[in-house]
């Protein structure tokens, strides 16, 4: 596929659209925006936190079966839209049942890009002849995502002490039109044959799931990754906790997240090297899971400062950019015309798997965090020794 074709330009726009999408300034104080801004009970935050992922749940698939019906540039500009409508629908006024609406736009605005973005350039990548490097796109999409979320979080901070706890989200919106005027500027690769009829909305979606269902290999990767996630996720939530109780000062909790993020960024970037070094892309898939638990395991142990900051950004890093990872293995076993369900298929999964796990991971966490960390831990480091994944399920 020659140059003029245009693809190769969706890389860069995509990366752009990941960075401007995840500029979550609001994420530096939202339970004060709840609580003070908004006059909610942590209660009434949290519900709202599971109200989201059931939504997120609910959406998936539907809306990756829209990106394969009317094409991912459309899903990600309507994602993006929607998403800036949401923020500005949230400080329209403090009131929970309007903050349960913008709830499902937001989480109609994330499943949209969901799955969409990533099927895009990898078939991007399919018409310019350059699959090959798939791994290490979605890698540097994922790095782009991650130095969103880390300037956002720096940023936030400082936004809402000059304008207040509500600004960060209406301060939002500009990175959400950004990433609209990237999605615009999208070239649609072909994902049929010339001349092939163009599928309905419920074919696409039933054909979509069949094919997910019947897909060993992409069965074994998603129940993987649904499973591993669901407990690494529990840091997420965890981590704030430890450094507290290392006797940490709050001011000083994002520079321990913009850590992690940079840690995460590192392991992205060195995905390829790190399969040369330890032989195998499954070797690569249980060293990272068992490294995470390992550090997991070890928090449980310590309250050393230190320490205990060192062993957050490790777990981090080992952790939650498998999905990245996991992704690039499964787009070889996904055609083109179904990519975005199967995708938003395998999302849901791993979405089901946290919002089952996570109010275990709470009450374990009301007994004791150090405890919670230690069983979380040895998850993860079972999950990689008894994997059922092969080197030919990471094959296309």
């Amino acid at each position: 596929m020659s140059p003029q074709h245009g693809y190769e330009a969706n890389i860069w726009k995509l990366m752009g659209i990941r960075l401007f999408f995840w500029m979550h300034f609001f994420s530096a104080v939202l339970i004060p925006f709840y609580t003070e801004w908004g006059g909610l009970k942590l209660s009434q935050v949290l519900f709202l936190n599971s109200w989201f992922m059931l939504w997120i749940f609910l959406l998936e698939v539907p809306t990756g079966t829209v990106a394969d019906f009317l094409g991912r540039r459309a899903s990600l500009m309507a994602g993006s839209l929607i998403a800036a409508v949401a923020a500005l629908l949230y400080v329209s006024k403090p009131d929970y049942h309007v903050f349960l609406t913008a709830e499902v736009l937001f989480a109609a605005a994330f499943t949209l890009h969901s799955g969409a973005d990533e099927a895009l350039a990898y078939d991007s990548l399919k018409a310019s002849g350059l699959e090959s490097g798939a791994k290490r796109t979605l890698a540097a999409m994922e790095s782009f995502k991650l130095g969103g979320i880390v300037v956002a979080a720096v940023a936030g901070g400082f936004i809402a002490g000059h304008f207040g706890y509500d600004a960060p989200l209406r301060f939002y919106v500009l990175p959400a039109l950004a990433a609209l005027a990237l999605a615009c500027s999208l070239k649609e690769p072909p994902v049929r044959e010339a001349g092939a009829p163009r599928q309905g909305y419920m074919t696409i979606l039933r054909e979509g799931g069949r094919f997910f269902a019947t897909n060993r290999a992409l069965l074994l990767l998603t129940a993987e990754l649904a499973v591993t996630s669901a407990l690494a996720w529990g840091l997420i939530w965890l981590y704030q906790p430890l450094l507290a109780a290392a006797g940490l000062p709050v001011a000083y909790y994002g520079v321990v997240h913009a850590a992690a993020c940079l840690g995460q960024i590192g392991f992205l970037s060195n995905v390829e090297r790190l399969e040369g070094v330890l032989g195998s892309k499954r070797r690569l898939l249980t060293a990272s899971v068992t490294t995470a638990g390992v550090a997991y395991v070890l928090l449980g142990l310590t309250d050393s400062l230190a320490a205990v900051a060192v062993l957050i950004v490790a777990g981090f890093t080992f952790s939650l950019p498998r999905v990245a990872v996991f992704s690039a293995y499964m787009n070889r076993h996904i055609p083109s015309d179904k990519r975005a369900t199967v995708l938003s298929a395998t999302s849901m999964c791993r979405t089901l798997a946290i919002v089952a796990v996570n109010p275990l991971i709470g009450l374990l966490a009301d007994w004791s965090v150090a405890n919670t960390m230690i069983i979380l831990g040895a998850g993860l480091i079972a999950g990689g020794l008894f994997s059922r994944i092969e080197d030919k399920h990471l094959e296309g």
